[in-house]
C-alpha cells in the first residue's frame, strides 16, 4: 500500500479522548494547519479524527497515514476557538498522555502476592543522631563488614548485624571553606556540608574515599587498620560530583577510578573519566553529541579479556539517561543509554588527546510492543555475572518520562546483543536538512579501518597497533564525530519481563538460585520511592511477584540496595534515615503447605517431617531432598492432606441480641478470593452480612436464627487449579436475657415458649428458616476469580423473625413480661422526660442570651418594643440612623411652575440615589409629588423631574 508523507503543524493544547477497548481504536480530536502544498488540505483550524490504527504520530509532530482518502474521510466540521500559536507542541504531548493513561488503565501489571508490614518483618536498623543520607554502601564480605558513607561520617558495620558499628570517622568541613560556599549561594545547613558519595575497594588495606566536601570535591584515604584518614587527599573533580544531590556512579576497577559525573560547579560539563596514580586523567570530549545533561545510575566491568581468542579487551560499562540528540521533540525527549570504554585505552596521538578513543554509546529500548508505549528513563541496573561473559545478562528498571503515572517496569539484555551493536552496528551521523536544522541520521558509507571505537586485538596488533596512542587519525576523527551507534539494544523477549502499576521503582539487585527441580531461577529484588521490598521471580511464561516487604518504617526513596550472599543471604537497603538488613526470604511466615507452595518462592519448601515452611539455602543437610515439597508453579496438589485445624476447635462467639458481630479473617494473599460458609452453606445474599473484603465478616443486629458454625474459605488460582483452604471458623451464639417465669402459667406452656425463644441455637435449624439461601459445595460453583475488594455487599433472602406472645391467661399486671423481639429492646425505654429536660435547657439558654443581649444594648430597638409592650409606655422607639437622616433633611423651596425653565443652581442636591422611576424620561408617571401636598411632606430622598432632569453621560445629546 502506498503511504504518504504529511507534515503537519499541530496547534491545538486541549485534546479530547474517545476511550475504547483497544488503544488502536481511540479516536482524537486536533486541530492542523497543513504546510504542503496541496490546496486541499491547506485549511487551517480544520479538525481531524484520527485513528491510531490508520495512522501514526511521529515525535517530531508530522503524521504518517495509509492513503490520501483515509486522510480526508477522516476531516470534520467541528469548530472551536482558535488557540494562541504559544500552544502548538502541547497537542503532541497530550497524544503522548492519552497513551500513558490508556496504558495505565489496560496495561498489564503484577500484584505482589503478600504484603508484610514494617513491624511484621525481622529487619535490623543503623542510624546515628545527627547524621543523615545513608546512601553510600559497600560490602566487603571477606571481611565480613558493611562500609556506609553518609553526612560528614563513614562507618564500619557488621555484616551479620548492622546494629553493630565497629569503627567510625569523621570528615568535616572547615569553616574556611564552608564560607567560601557560602558565598557561592549555597546552605549551609544542606548543601555546603561534606557528604561521602565515593567509597570503593582500593586493595586489601585501604578505601578511597571523596566527598562532595562544600561544593569543593576532595579524595582521600582511609586506612582499614585504625580506620582513620590518611590526609593524602586529591582533588575530587570529576572522581565526585559537586552537588550532594546530583546522579553520578563509579566503579574501582584494578586500581583504577572510573565515574561518570559533573567536572564543574555548575554541573553544565558531564565526563566520564577514568583517574590513577600513574596515569592522567582520562575523559570524555565536550561535546553534546558524546553527552548530553546526562543523570548517570551504574557502571561495572566485564572481563570480556580474559580467555579470549581473538586477545580482546576489558570493557567498562555504563547506564544513564540524557536527553535526545537524534529525535526532535517539543521538549526535552529523554533517552536510556548504554556506553562502554575499554580498559586498556590510553587516548590519542594528536586527535583525542588525553580522551576517549573507544568510546560508543547506544539506545536502551524497554517497551511494551503491544501497546506502543515506551519505558524511557533508566533509574538502576545489576548484571549477573557469569564465567562465560556471553551468559551474562543485565537487568535494568525503567519509568516513563510523562505524567507520574506510576508504571514500572524491568528489562532484562543479553551481554551478547550488546557486543554485536557494539561491534558491528551501524553509526550515526549529522544531516544539515531543512533549514539548518541538525538531524541525526545513518551513516552508510566507508567505515575506516581498524573499526571505531574498538579496543585493540591481535589483529590490531598484527599491524603494529599496540594501543591506542597508535590509531590513525581517520579512525579517531570518525570515532569523535560518530560515538552514537544506529542499532538499539533490545530486550530479551522484546518486552520487559516485569510490569507493576502505581509504584516506582528506585533500585535492583538480582540473584540467581538453583531450585529443588535443578532449575535456575533469577529472582529480583526491586526498591520503591516509598521505602518498600518487591521480590520477584522470573519464569519462562513471565513473572511472578512473591511478597512486597516495607522496610522503611517512614515513607522515603531507598537509595542504595546491595546483596551478600555468603553466611546466609541478607539485603541492605540505604536511605536518608538509615540503614536496613532484612533477609531475603520470610519462609517460616508460611504456615501451611499450601501457603508454602503458592507462594511459588525458590527460597522456600515445604519439610514433610517437621510440617514447616523452610529455607532451603539455609538448611544444613540438603541432601534428602525427597521429603521437601516445592512447586514453582504454585501446585499444591503435592501437600499431603491434613485436617484443618480450624474445623476441630472453632472459636466460641457469643453476642447480645440485636448487637453487631464481626468475625475477623485474615488473609495474607492479595491474590486470593474469599467466601464463606454457615452450617454448611455458601453464604450468597443477606441484608444483615457485609463481606469486608480479606478483614472479615460484619454481621448487622444479630437474630436467633444467624446462630451457626461460620467458616471463612478461600480460593486461589495456580497452575491451571482453583485451590481452597480454611482459614477460620466461629461459632456464633446468643446470650438470651433470663426470662422468670409467668404466675399461674401452665408449666408445659412456659417450656413451649422458652424453648420457642432459644430458636436457632447450636447447628440445627429447627426453629425456623434459615436466612441463607440453601446451598452447598456440590450445587453451588465457588465465586468467580477476581481481585477481592475491600468492601463488598453480600444480600440474601430475608427470614421472617417469629414474635412470640406471652400465655393470655396470666395477671394483667404482669403483662410488661412479655417476650418482645430481641432487636427492638432499646424501645422499651421512656424518653419523654430527657426531652423534655433538655427543652427547658434550651429555652433557659435562649432568654438569658436575649436578656444579656439587651442589657448590652446590642439591641436598642427591639429592646424598647420590647419593653414599651410590658410596661405599657406610649413612648415610640426612636427610628435607627435618625441623627444620620436628619443631618440629610432640608427644607426644600416652593413648587414652581412646570412651564417655569429649571434653574441651573437649585436647592436639591444630589444624595447619590438614582430617581430614575420618577423621571419623565423613562415614560413613567411621577407619584412622588401631589399637587395638594407641600414641600414639607417631601421625603429627604425625593427629586422633582420637571425641574432637575436627569440626563446621562451615554445620552443623545440631539433628541
Amino acid at each position: 500500500m502506498q503511504k504518504i508523507y504529511l507534515s503537519v503543524f499541530l496547534r491545538v493544547c486541549t485534546l479530547r479522548f474517545l476511550k475504547t477497548p483497544s488503544y488502536k481504536s481511540l479516536f482524537i480530536y486536533i486541530t492542523v494547519d497543513h504546510m504542503g502544498k496541496d490546496s486541499d488540505l491547506q485549511k487551517s483550524q480544520s479538525f481531524l479524527v484520527l485513528e491510531l490504527e490508520d495512522c501514526i504520530i511521529l515525535p517530531e509532530g508530522r503524521i504518517l497515514s495509509s492513503s490520501r482518502a483515509s486522510w480526508k474521510s477522516r476531516r470534520g466540521n467541528l469548530t472551536l476557538p482558535k488557540i494562541p500559536e504559544s500552544n502548538m507542541a502541547l497537542s503532541v504531548l497530550g497524544v503522548f498522555l492519552g497513551l500513558l493513561l490508556e496504558v495505565s488503565a489496560h496495561g498489564p501489571s503484577s500484584v505482589p502476592r503478600t504484603s508484610w508490614r514494617h513491624e511484621e518483618v525481622s529487619s535490623v536498623e543503623f542510624s546515628e543522631p545527627g547524621v543523615f543520607n545513608y546512601s553510600t554502601l559497600l560490602l566487603s564480605e571477606e571481611r565480613g563488614a558493611l562500609y556506609v558513607g553518609a553526612r560528614e561520617a563513614v562507618f564500619q558495620l557488621d555484616l551479620k548485624d548492622v546494629s553493630v558499628r565497629r569503627h567510625q570517622v569523621l570528615w568535616k568541613v572547615p569553616d574556611r571553606d564552608m564560607r567560601l560556599c557560602t558565598l557561592k549561594g549555597k546552605s549551609e545547613e544542606t548543601d555546603c556540608q561534606n557528604y561521602i558519595r565515593v567509597l570503593q575497594m582500593l586493595d586489601e588495606e585501604h578505601l578511597y574515599v571523596c566527598g562532595t566536601h562544600a561544593f569543593q570535591p576532595l579524595c582521600d584515604y582511609l586506612s582499614l587498620k585504625d580506620f582513620t584518614l590518611m590526609g593524602k587527599q586529591d582533588d575530587g573533580r570529576g572522581k565526585c560530583s559537586f552537588d550532594p544531590t546530583q546522579s553520578f556512579t563509579t566503579v574501582m576497577v584494578d586500581g583504577e577510578l572510573y565515574s561518570g559525573t559533573a567536572y564543574n560547579f555548575l554541573g553544565s560539563e558531564p565526563i566520564i573519566s577514568r583517574f590513577s596514580r600513574p596515569q592522567s586523567l582520562l575523559r570524555t570530549e565536550y561535546s553534546t553529541s558524546w553527552l548530553n545533561e546526562p543523570s548517570f545510575v551504574f557502571a561495572d566491568v566485564i572481563r570480556e579479556g580474559s580467555n579470549s581468542p581473538d586477545g580482546d579487551d576489558d570493557k567498562i560499562y555504563y547506564f544513564f539517561t540524557e536527553v535526545s540528540v537524534e529525535y526532535e521533540f517539543f521538549g526535552k525527549l529523554l533517552i536510556p543509554r548504554i556506553a562502554r570504554v575499554c580498559k586498556g585505552d590510553l587516548g590519542g596521538q594528536r586527535t583525542l588527546q588525553k580522551k576517549w578513543t573507544s568510546f560508543l554509546k547506544a539506545k536502551l529500548v524497554c517497551s511494551m510492543p503491544e501497546l506502543n508505549f515506551v519505558f524511557n528513563v533508566v533509574h538502576d541496573v545489576f548484571i549477573v555475572k557469569t564465567p562465560d561473559w556471553r551468559e551474562t545478562v543485565i537487568y535494568g528498571v525503567f519509568t516513563s518520562q510523562w505524567g507520574n503515572m506510576g508504571l514500572s517496569a524491568v528489562c532484562a539484555y543479553n551481554m551478547t546483543s550488546v557486543d554485536e551493536v557494539f561491534s558491528k552496528g551501524k553509526y550515526m551521523q549529522k544531516a544539515m536538512v531543512e533549514q539548518s536544522h541538525t538531524k541525526w541520521v545513518q551513516y552508510n558509507g566507508i567505515t575506516p579501518s581498524p573499526r571505531p571505537g574498538a579496543c585493540i586485538n591481535n589483529q590490531n596488533r598484527m599491524q603494529n597497533i599496540n594501543n591506542s596512542l597508535l590509531l590513525p587519525d581517520k579512525t579517531l576523527q570518525f570515532v569523535k564525530d560518530h560515538p552514537l551507534m544506529a542499532d538499539p539494544v533490545l530486550p530479551i523477549g522484546h518486552g520487559p519481563r516485569l510490569t507493576a502499576k502505581d509504584v516506582n521503582y528506585t533500585q535492583i539487585v538480582v540473584e540467581r538460585v538453583t531450585g529443588l527441580d535443578n532449575i535456575i531461577y533469577d529472582v529480583l529484588f526491586t526498591a520503591t520511592d516509598k521505602g518498600f521490598l518487591h521480590k520477584s521471580v522470573v519464569y519462562e511464561g513471565g513473572s511472578h511477584i512473591i511478597e512486597e516487604i516495607q522496610l522503611l518504617k517512614n515513607p522515603q526513596p531507598i537509595k542504595t540496595l546491595l546483596l551478600s550472599t555468603k553466611e546466609g543471604s541478607f539485603l541492605y537497603a540505604g536511605s536518608d534515615s538509615g540503614v536496613v538488613q532484612a533477609p531475603t526470604a520470610f519462609c517460616d511466615k508460611y504456615v501451611t503447605c499450601m501457603d508454602c507452595i503458592l507462594a511459588r518462592d525458590p527460597y522456600c519448601a515445604w519439610d514433610t517431617r517437621a510440617a514447616s515452611c523452610i529455607n532451603i539455602f539455609q538448611k544444613q543437610d540438603n541432601t534428602q531432598h525427597g521429603k521437601f515439597i516445592q512447586n514453582l508453579k504454585g501446585d499444591a496438589d503435592e501437600c499431603p492432606s491434613v485436617r484443618p485445624r480450624s474445623i476441630a476447635r472453632p472459636q466460641e462467639m457469643v453476642v447480645k441480641p440485636g448487637s453487631s458481630a464481626e468475625l475477623p479473617c485474615t488473609v495474607r494473599s492479595n491474590l486470593a478470593q474469599v467466601f464463606w460458609k454457615v452450617n454448611g452453606n455458601i453464604l450468597t445474599e443477606s441484608a444483615h452480612f457485609l463481606l469486608m473484603g480479606d478483614s472479615g465478616l460484619l454481621i448487622y443486629s444479630v437474630a436467633p436464627q444467624n446462630q451457626g458454625h461460620y467458616e471463612c474459605w478461600t480460593i486461589e488460582s495456580a497452575a491451571g487449579k482453583n485451590f481452597t483452604q480454611l482459614v477460620t471458623s466461629y461459632s456464633l451464639q446468643l446470650e438470651l436475657p433470663k426470662i422468670s417465669p409467668v404466675p399461674n402459667s401452665d408449666a408445659s406452656t412456659s417450656r413451649t415458649t422458652t424453648t420457642a425463644a432459644r430458636g436457632n441455637n447450636g447447628n440445627s435449624n429447627t426453629a425456623g428458616p434459615s436466612p441463607l439461601t440453601p446451598s452447598t459445595l456440590s450445587s453451588v460453583p465457588p465465586p468467580p476469580l477476581t481481585r477481592p475488594a475491600t468492601t463488598a455487599n453480600v444480600h440474601s433472602a430475608k427470614a421472617d423473625t417469629k414474635r412470640y406472645v406471652p400465655p393470655q391467661n396470666g395477671d394483667p399486671r404482669d403483662q410488661g413480661l412479655e417476650i418482645k423481639d430481641p432487636r427492638a429492646t432499646y424501645l422499651q425505654y421512656d424518653n419523654s422526660k430527657a426531652l423534655l429536660f433538655l427543652f427547658l435547657l434550651f429555652f433557659l439558654l435562649f432568654l438569658f442570651g436575649l436578656a444579656y443581649n439587651c442589657y448590652m444594648q446590642y439591641l436598642p430597638g427591639p429592646c424598647l418594643r420590647l419593653r414599651a409592650a410590658i410596661l405599657g409606655s406610649q413612648k415610640k422607639p426612636q427610628r435607627e440612623y435618625a441623627v444620620c437622616e436628619a443631618g440629610l433633611m432640608e427644607v426644600l423651596p416652593e413648587k414652581r411652575d412646570q412651564n417655569e425653565p429649571p434653574h441651573q443652581n437649585g436647592a436639591l442636591r444630589d444624595t447619590g440615589y438614582e430617581t430614575e422611576p420618577e423621571c419623565r424620561n423613562s415614560k413613567i408617571t411621577s407619584n412622588g409629588y401631589d399637587e395638594d401636598n407641600s414641600a414639607l411632606k417631601q421625603g429627604p430622598f425625593d427629586i422633582n423631574c420637571d425641574s432637575q432632569p436627569i440626563e446621562y453621560a451615554d445620552a443623545d445629546n440631539g433628541n
